[in-house]
């Protein structure tokens, strides 16, 4: 048994505890983990930063951008309103005048149908006027040489006479121009 003894301590001895640590790995681990922290400190969470601050300046820029570019555009709107505001005044300018100037012209043609009217009606009466005293005239020496006639034939003379027989149808019809008033209220 004693090589049994033996041969149990001899095996306890060079197997390893997993529950205690061996100190040179220890040593080892405390080393690497120093380096590393000394590496992620110096050169990769300034990195790290700078990108993180470059995202920050990058986000906050293009949010003032945006900031920017609405007051931009709220600007233009309001010109846009503005100068549709003007427009829509300006076309309203427009058609008054439109109007006006229709109103105008309707003014204008009626009062130059007026003047034609008033000119066509004196000429028509001018003429109604011209054909009347030929009418009456033609009547006149019409009723002259009727009234000659059947006064020779009243009469029993012959009134061959150009002169006389004028005389006498210029008196008989002056005497008829002033009669009709006379006569007409008789009837």
């Amino acid at each position: 048994m004693p090589n049994n003894l033996a041969a149990v301590v001899l095996a306890a001895e060079g197997e390893h505890n997993p529950v205690v640590p061996i100190w040179q790995e220890i040593v080892i681990g405390l080393i690497a983990f120093g380096v590393l922290c000394f590496i992620l400190m110096k050169f990769v969470f300034p990195r790290m930063e700078q990108t993180f601050q470059a995202r920050v300046d990058a986000i906050e820029g293009g949010i003032k951008r945006a900031e920017a570019a609405q007051a931009e555009a709220g600007q233009l709107l309001e010109q846009y309103k503005q100068q549709l505001a003007e427009a829509r005044t300006e076309a309203a300018r427009i058609r008054d005048e439109a109007r006006a100037d229709a109103a105008g012209i309707r003014e204008e043609a009626a009062t130059r149908a007026r003047e034609e009217s008033d000119r066509i009606i004196t000429a028509g009466r001018e003429a109604l006027a011209g054909e009347r005293a030929s009418i009456v005239r033609e009547l006149r020496s019409e009723l002259g040489a009727l009234s000659v006639e059947l006064a020779s034939r009243i009469v029993g003379e012959a009134l061959a006479d150009e002169a006389r027989r004028r005389g006498t149808v210029e008196r008989f019809l002056d005497e008829l121009g002033d009669a009709p008033t006379a006569t007409g209220s008789k009837r």
